[in-house]
């Protein structure tokens, strides 16, 4: 068994020599001139994506290195290898220039539609919404690539992808806390030609530091707007679908329709998202489980699942005795018809693309250095979509593979190797002359073992056994070498994109892996056998099911752990620069002596250890109280950081009450920007009111940041608000009620509370004026929030006469607030406004701004600026804009 997995396996392990001390006598490095050139080929991508020159120079000057390069070889070599890798990062800065002014030249003016006017939409279906999910929510999401535009005054004939929610019937209050009786969506899919009415918008990003590109992610799919429009203004026209589309979505319809009649329920959500990428049916509190062990690779389509699927493929075919160029050709065919399957999202594609390009290279012989497969991948992938460098998937991915080709492989060749070569030929004695020592006798323990264990039982499988046993005991080691680096090179990326240490992901990921190593074929070999027999699916159906329990088990015990997911600010640069360097030193000394090797290692491991115990302190300006209005669209979210350094987070934004959207805007807004400082914990959070606009990301928020505090004023007893002091009471947060009249010292500053009276009651529902509303003093300067307050509230607070330098406007410039009176009680000269762009309720409304004009009050906007920073330093005041 062993040696045929050995003959099945594209591994190093075949192509070995191994001398009489258990070492690779030759310990320097294979040669890999096409990882370098990769190299070189991203380090152009990186000057052009930093200094952008016309296409056609750097073209010249990528020809001028060729010749310069061909010439040089002949006499020079070193020379000419110097000049060969200019050449390569000049054509590097040619393909990211000239695709970036492709994509320029060649996206569509929709500009003129974008204005908040109902635009008729007719045009295909290009990307569809969750397959069976759809029709258990009250909107629907897809992409549509547009045949022609049409409004009140433009009609045209446009090509271009829109990403499109229409929604049922909502409330129409602005924070509905229910919607009853939703329309269900249509039954939307690709290839439908309809006609509907929407609203369109352009891509926007939340102009904060540490914000996720949505709009360079939307362009990358081709898609250049956004709108939003009814359910019920939907036409279905004539059917306009390409068939190979078509194709792949009603196969993908049969495929998640098998999965649920296989499993049940709450196991076909999960076998539908790691099997084919449908997350319709994904609970949320499962998908973050997964994040927070470290094991979230396993529950998307990826990488994985194409090396998994194409070992077992290609270790079936290799055991029917098919020669090695069909089994490849087989291989690569079956992954390639799986991501298309799986809707070809990027990471699978590169996946699938550098399957290939390995067995090709295996094929070639060139077995002796994985990192030129890494590097032929890197750059075939790097050629055809140059801005692929920048995406996060594609880094990790590859990151994986270098740790894996330039650490992992050197170090089980030291380690594993050479025993997992000893149980081959087991019994064949003239084989023990070509192993070292150390091995030998280890073959002749077994042996002698084996013999023991035969005057008790047959001898055949007394051997049988043994093997068996250290074959699993050297997997079990390498799984863990394997798993141990790639979590410790994964620290400094996951603390940069997504904030986390997942401490628990080691210990996880050594069950979790093996068990999606079960899972996958078994799975897969289900759901074919279901179109032959119900009867013959049921055995692989059952160890599928068996093991997704366990993986789940696993999973769900690890997240749960305190210590499972360490959140984490954007690291300081000397540490970003440390956790490079360890890694780029420890593939350079990875073959050396074993000093050396074992020296990188603890390196690799100091590096990631000072970036979880040692993150990035927050930066402040000593002796100024900071204001900063933070950009999260049609909600309001305000830091506060005292002259002492003590931060204070007012509100933490959310959805709009009837908008039902999963977004978490304290996870993905709020929390970055609070990373992207360097903030790692807050000393106080304050909740003015409980619209959901205010406390929709207020969870996450407390779960990223454990606050010491909690301020509140009178909240109704709604489950959302419960949902929020229960977590307060779980996490140890005091909780603050606090009412009109209440003053106090807070960290160098006078707090004076001036809103709602003391005998406010709250009501059954939230209301405006719940709102709390804070004079925060600094020497002679202020600022005044007032949350949402209307006009009565403000005619309260108006009387008390606080005087502020900045006013934080009201309910984002509504009608209800910023009265005269208390404009003229309050005599700001600045006033920061959080409002969304292209907001449904036309805020900051025109006589706002008027009102504030005529006082000469200096109005700054999060819709038309971001991020806006106030620094109050006792007298005077710095504005800061953009981030």
């Amino acid at each position: 068994m062993a040696k045929s997995i050995e003959s099945a396996l594209p591994t190093q392990l075949s192509n070995r020599t191994i001398s009489d001390t258990g070492q690779v006598p030759d310990v320097r490095h294979p040669r890999a001139p096409m990882f370098t050139l990769a190299l070189a080929f991203c380090a152009g991508i990186i000057l052009a994506h930093f200094c952008w020159r016309p296409p056609l120079w750097i073209a010249i000057a990528a020809t001028v290195f060729v010749a310069s390069a061909a010439l040089a070889c002949s006499k020079r070599p070193r020379f000419g290898w110097v000049i060969a890798h200019l050449a390569v990062i000049a054509l590097g800065w040619t393909a990211l220039s000239g695709q970036l002014e492709s994509q320029a030249a060649s996206t569509p003016n929709v500009s003129d539609f974008l204005e908040g006017q109902v635009v008729t939409i007719t045009g295909r279906v290009i990307r569809e919404p969750g397959l069976l999910g759809s029709a258990h929510v009250d909107h629907v999401q897809f992409d549509l690539a547009t045949e022609s535009l049409s409004d009140e005054t433009h009609q045209r004939s446009i090509e271009a992808g829109i990403r499109l929610n229409l929604y049922g019937r909502a409330e129409e209050s602005e924070y509905a806390e229910e919607q009853a009786n939703p329309s269900l969506p249509p039954n939307v899919r690709y290839g439908d030609r309809i006609r509907l009415q929407a609203k369109l918008r352009p891509p926007r990003n939340f102009r904060n530091s540490g914000v996720f590109d949505y709009e360079g992610y939307l362009k990358r799919q081709g898609l250049v707007a956004l709108g939003s429009g009814k359910l019920e203004s939907v036409e279905w026209l004539e059917n306009g679908g390409g068939k190979l589309g078509l194709w792949r979505s009603r196969a993908r319809m049969a495929v998640i329709t098998r999965i649920h009649q296989l499993w049940p329920e709450r196991q076909a959500g999960l076998m539908d998202a790691m099997l084919i990428g449908e997350r319709a049916f994904l609970e949320k509190e499962i998908s973050t489980d997964f994040q927070r062990s470290g094991t979230y690779h396993v529950l998307v389509v990826s990488g994985m699942n194409v090396g998994i699927l194409a070992l077992v493929v290609f270790w079936l075919l290799r055991r029917l005795r098919c020669g090695e160029v069909l089994a490849s050709i087989v291989t690569v065919l079956l992954a390639g018809t799986y991501a298309f399957l799986c809707d070809g999202g990027a990471p699978i594609v590169r996946a699938t693309v550098m399957l290939a390009i390995f067995l090709l290279a295996r094929l070639l012989y060139r077995g002796r250095s994985p990192l030129n497969a890494v590097g032929v991948s890197a750059a075939f992938v790097l050629f055809a979509d140059p801005l692929a460098l920048f995406d996060t998937s594609f880094q990790l991915t590859f990151l994986c593979v270098l740790v894996i080709a330039g650490i992992g492989v050197p170090l089980l060749e030291r380690t594993s190797d050479p025993w997992r070569r000893g149980l081959l030929n087991f019994q064949s004695t003239a084989f023990d002359m070509a192993l070292p020592p150390k091995v030998v006798q280890f073959r002749l323990d077994l042996r002698m073992i084996a013999a023991r264990f035969g005057q008790i039982g047959p001898e055949p499988l007394a051997r049988f056994v043994l093997l068996r046993i250290a074959g699993f005991a050297i997997a079990a080691w390498e799984v863990l070498l394997i798993s141990f680096l790639m979590q410790v090179a994964l620290v400094l990326p996951m603390a940069m994109y997504f904030h986390r240490a997942t401490l628990t992901a080691l210990p996880a990921n050594m069950l979790v892996v093996p068990l999606t190593e079960i899972l996958m074929p078994a799975s897969v070999a289900a759901v074919a056998l279901s179109y032959i027999s119900s009867t013959l699916a049921v055995i692989p159906a059952q160890v599928a099911g068996w093991s997704l329990d366990l993986i789940t088990g696993t999973v769900k015990a690890a997240g749960s752990l305190r210590i499972a997911d360490l959140r984490l600010p954007t690291p300081s640069v000397v540490m970003m620069t440390g956790a490079v360097l360890s890694v780029a030193i420890a593939l350079l000394v990875s073959r050396l002596s074993r000093k050396l090797v074992l020296a990188s290692v603890a390196l690799l491991v100091t590096s990631a250890a000072l970036l979880v115990t040692y993150p990035a302190k927050a930066a402040f300006s000593r002796d100024t109280l900071e204001v900063t209005g933070i950009d999260v669209g049609q909600a309001d979210s305000t830091l506060i950081v005292s002259p002492e350094g003590r931060a204070l987070l007012v509100d933490a934004a959310g959805p709009l009450g009837f908008s039902r959207s999963e977004f978490d805007f304290g996870e993905n807004v709020v929390s970055p920007y609070l990373w992207s400082r360097g903030i790692s914990r807050l000393d106080v959070v304050m909740v003015t009111h409980g619209h959901s606009d205010h406390i929709g990301g207020m969870m996450s928020v407390m779960n990223n940041f454990r606050p010491r505090e909690m301020w509140v004023g009178p909240l109704p007893d709604l489950a959302s608000i419960r949902r929020i002091r229960s977590r307060a009471q779980e996490l140890g947060v005091q909780v603050k009620e606090l009412r009109a009249g209440d003053e106090f010292n807070w960290a160098g500053t006078h707090v004076r509370v001036l809103s709602p009276p003391r005998d406010w009651r709250a009501a059954e529902k939230v209301r405006n004026n719940d709102s709390l509303a804070l004079q925060v003093r600094y020497k002679e300067t202020a600022v005044l929030l007032e949350g949402d307050a209307e006009k009565l509230m403000e005619a309260i607070i108006a009387i008390e006469q606080p005087k502020a330098t900045l006013l934080k406007i009201a309910h984002n410039g509504s009608l209800t607030s910023t009265t005269p009176e208390l404009l003229d009680a309050v005599q700001p000269k600045y006033a920061l406004i959080s409002v969304g762009a292209r907001n449904m309720f036309r805020h900051p409304r025109e006589e706002i701004l008027a009102r504030l004009a005529e006082r000469q009050i200096r109005t700054y906007r999060t819709d038309t600026m971001g991020v806006l920073t106030f620094l109050l330093h006792g007298k005077t005041v710095d504005v800061k804009t953009g981030y």
